[in-house]
């Protein structure tokens, strides 16, 4: 029986951000000077560097069994496969941009014209669900300057900030769909346990990135209105203290809402107020 392999991209933002994933994971491996594999340490499985854009064809064709890419370039392929996890990085919107001085309104107002994009199946898809042919430019690179080359009169690309499209005068006409980094697996479902446990092992740093864990103490009177503005994943500990007026709480809450929370603590007379970050964790 052939290695179980997990494909991740060889080079690029991308690929630092999945190697770290795995690390964090308990996925630890060493990768050789231009090795295609390497052996990880913990399960009997290996990584393979790849294109991050061939990762989704490569695991629909049964070459890797998981792998982790882009969601954008999953529906770009348009390949079948089995989307695992969402690992909450790589955000981004696909959109189709025109001139900021355009009178263009609506993506019906784009027949006839020419739209550059490296994305030509969802450009594709997305034109043909409002009845409108294009001339199609499908390029690869920087697709935002192909409007001031006078290659094309709209663009479809990828959105972080919105920068670039300002720097080269740019507006967005309409969003086509929003992306993430995404673990995904091959449709034969090879091996099952083992890829459920690397998917589990995974969603726990996932999640772990999500949450902190909050500890305070707080007047015993207060405490239901405490547990109202921290209800916990399923509910928090509360512990007594020396002091029978007080207890302490320890709780998890999502790390963007951290130092609203502890304002909201500190109003109903919460003190001794500490954030912790988790590194891992199971839910």
């Amino acid at each position: 029986m052939s290695t179980f392999r997990i494909g991740i991209p060889s080079k690029g933002r991308l690929a630092e951000v999945a190697a770290e994933l795995l690390m964090e994971a308990g996925l630890s491996f060493r990768r050789q000077e231009r090795s295609l594999f390497a052996r990880v340490r913990e399960l009997p499985l290996e990584v393979a560097f790849l294109r991050t854009e061939d990762i989704p064809v490569l695991c629909a064709e049964g070459a890797i069994d998981l792998g982790i890419t882009g969601s954008d370039l999953v529906a770009e392929s348009a390949v079948q496969v089995a989307e695992r996890l969402a690992l909450g990085v790589g955000h981004c919107r696909l959109a189709i941009c025109v001139p900021e001085a355009s009178s263009i309104e609506h993506p019906h107002q784009l027949a006839g014209l020419r739209v550059a994009t490296s994305f030509p199946h969802c450009t594709q898809q997305y034109l043909r669900q409002h009845g409108t042919e294009v001339h199609l430019v499908a390029i690869r690179g920087s697709v935002e300057v192909m409007v001031a080359l006078g290659v094309a009169d709209a663009v479809v690309d990828l959105v972080e900030t919105g920068s670039t499209l300002a720097a080269n005068q740019l507006r967005i006409l309409d969003e086509i769909g929003r992306y993430q980094t995404v673990l995904i697996q091959n449709l034969a479902q090879r091996e099952p346990q083992l890829a459920d446990r690397v998917v589990r092992r995974l969603e726990g740093v996932v999640i772990a990135r999500s949450y902190s864990l909050l500890e305070y103490n707080v007047p015993r009177a207060r405490l239901r209105e405490a547990e109202q503005i921290t209800p916990g994943f399923n509910s928090p500990t509360v512990s007594a203290l020396e002091d029978p007026d007080w207890c302490a709480v320890r709780v998890m809450v999502r790390r963007h809402e951290v130092i609203e929370i502890m304002e909201r603590l500190e109003a109903i007379g919460a003190s001794a107020i500490l954030e912790t970050r988790i590194t891992n964790c199971r839910l």
